[in-house]
């Protein structure tokens, strides 16, 4: 019987370490973090989302093994103690892995589940480019950007439902205190989240994937731009001769131009006679084409047609009948898959590549441009404000006084100084109220502002459509464009157009600004809808219902939790909760530009 004993105590010791052994690389494998530091949920999941399937493989593996080891010694004879003994440890044994079996699928449920954002990108197979490329996964950077989003939309609700707390009878400077305490927590959520794509190890994978997409847009436009042979190429004639800003402009140019790029046409800009400079856009920038500027004698005929002509002439975007489903806020859907693996705003940063090409001063203009940005000592860390004043307000935007724009100033170095000192806190601010800047200086002593108030002058009404007033503004976008972050009215097309161009200098820019009123839109854009991720049953009046995979009009962001939206499904309107929507990225299939290498730049470093 004692030799039995040792038998049993041998081999159930063998069953506690296979067990002990299977629960640590179990755990090592949910726990390992990608490149070094602590890791919190969204690194387990992030490292689930890549690990499962050799997770079920070895767990199958260990029940194989720990089955057998724990089943062994029912062959040996012992006594009717032994036995029972036995038998209890084997049920604990037994719940154990049935607990771990448990976890393990509810696990694989929840990553199923998980990629809420860009749902329809699952229509493409990508499965040859992803073991070509690498990289992170989609469902990853979705679930990334989706804690940094969630966080921002409770603090919305939180901060809004108890401002309006304080505001009655009860106590105010606890409230007030309850209030700086959540936005401190808040600050060190999104501090930390902040800090996952340096410690996942993608950083430059994501550096050098986002100028590789931009280098062979900006290659394609080149090919559309310099047919070789530009009496027989087909064209799209563009007037710039919008009655607006600037700002309105450029993006009448940018509309113009995805057009030529959907269709195949090289774009034609007239733009004698325009109201910033009388001899044309090509004396302030360079040609959009440098080979083709002309139609020739070819019949010119007003889109939309009822055949398809060789050349034809764009309507303003207001004004544009059978709107095409190419213009934005569409991506085209042979680089989707590349842009929202490195950024969370395919559809700015797509706009920002039409500016990048456009947008390209002679040297005259360069020089005046660097000439007035080294008199300011621009120096990081810096916070853009762009203030808009005189013909905006009462009229298309409401009013916004220095201290609002200031608060998202103060949180956003409140927050930077969690993981860095802060030598001083810096704004560059640009506006067309020559006063603010004074203003703002002698209101917020403890900050460093830049600008120059000769701009803002120049931008006046009755002296913006002047060449100075056009320098004044390109320096203005340029250093907001440079900022680290940015407050702003996206009701400005200018706060608009220095986001987008913040997007082709940088990786990703949409966690990089404040609006104060819209979210980004872009003007004449096709329906913006967001995805239903959630179910939701109304709790307020106002509130809508609406199921997972509804499909969601929005018409804005109210920054306290809520948005309002028309379900596309009940067509219902009303208040939706932000989080439980996501942005719904439309794809189109641009042409492909064959002729052009989708060359690697990785390559030269080999």
């Amino acid at each position: 019987m004692r030799q039995v004993g040792r038998i049993y105590e041998k081999i159930y010791l063998n069953k506690d370490t296979a067990l002990q052994t299977a629960k640590n690389h179990a755990a090592a494998l949910m726990m390992k973090p990608f490149g070094s530091g602590h890791i919190g949920v969204n690194g387990y999941v992030m490292m689930y989302l890549a690990k499962w399937k050799r997770f079920a493989v070895l767990l199958l593996f260990v029940w194989i093994v720990v089955t057998y080891l724990v089943i062994s010694p029912l062959r040996c004879d012992g006594s009717t103690e032994e036995a029972v003994e036995f038998q209890d440890r084997l049920r604990k044994v037994s719940l154990q892995l049935e607990s771990l079996k448990i976890q393990h699928n509810k696990l694989i449920s929840q990553v199923k589940k998980s990629s809420g954002l860009n749902a329809n990108l699952k229509d493409i197979d990508t499965t040859s480019f992803f073991d070509a490329v690498g990289g992170p996964s989609e469902e990853y950077e979705n679930l990334r950007r989706r804690i940094f989003s969630n966080t921002k939309e409770l603090w919305y609700f939180v901060n809004h439902e108890l401002t309006k707390l304080s505001k009655g009878d009860i106590k105010v400077d606890k409230v007030q205190g309850l209030l700086e305490q959540v936005a401190h927590r808040k600050s060190f959520i999104l501090s930390d989240q902040q800090k996952l794509p340096e410690l996942d190890g993608y950083q430059d994978w994501r550096q050098l994937e986002a100028a590789n997409v931009s280098d062979l847009v900006q290659r394609r436009l080149k090919y559309l731009q310099n047919p070789s042979d530009c009496r027989d190429a087909r064209k799209v004639i563009c007037n710039l001769n919008k009655g607006c800003g600037f700002g309105c402009q450029l993006h009448h140019i940018v509309y113009c131009l995805i057009f030529a790029y959907a269709t195949e046409r090289t774009l034609i800009l007239n733009s004698k006679g325009w109201r910033y400079n009388t001899k044309g856009w090509e004396y302030v920038f360079h040609p959009i084409s440098e080979s083709c500027v002309s139609a020739y004698d070819d019949k010119v005929v007003q889109w939309p047609a009822n055949y398809d002509p060789k050349v034809v002439s764009l309507p303003f975007i207001d004004s544009i009948s059978q709107k095409p489903k190419f213009l934005p806020l569409a991506v085209p859907s042979d680089l989707a898959h590349r842009i929202v693996r490195f950024n969370g705003d395919p559809s700015s940063w797509w706009i920002g590549q039409m500016l990048k090409y456009i947008l390209k001063p002679r040297p005259a203009m360069q020089r005046a441009i660097n000439e007035t940005i080294a008199k300011m000592h621009f120096k990081r860390p810096i916070v853009g404000i762009h203030i808009r004043r005189t013909d905006k307000v009462g009229t298309e935007a409401a009013f916004h006084s220095i201290d609002e724009y200031m608060v998202h100033v103060k949180q956003y170095y409140d927050q930077l100084e969690l993981t860095q000192p802060v030598d001083a806190r810096r704004v560059y601010l640009a506006s067309d109220d020559a006063n603010v800047l004074g203003d703002a200086r002698t209101k917020y002593p403890d900050y460093e502002f830049l600008g120059d108030p000769s701009i803002a002058k120049t931008a006046a009404t009755h002296r913006r459509y002047t060449p100075v007033s056009l320098t004044g503004l390109l320096v203005d976008l340029h250093m907001l464009a440079m900022c680290d972050y940015i407050v702003c009215t996206f009701s400005s097309q200018v706060g608009r157009v220095a986001y987008e161009m913040m997007q082709t200098n940088r990786v990703d820019a949409s966690d990089s600004f404040y609006s104060l009123d819209d979210i980004y839109y872009f003007g004449g854009q096709n329906a913006h809808n967001r995805r239903a991720i959630m179910d939701h049953s109304p709790q307020e009046a106002h509130e809508i219902a609406f199921q997972v995979g509804d499909l969601i009009g929005v018409a804005g962001n109210h920054w306290n939790g809520f948005g309002r939206g028309t379900n596309k499904r009940t067509n219902m309107n009303g208040l939706i909760p932000w989080y439980k929507t996501a942005d719904h990225l439309v794809l189109y299939p641009f042409p492909e530009y064959k002729q052009v290498s989708n060359y690697d730049t990785r390559q030269n470093d080999l």
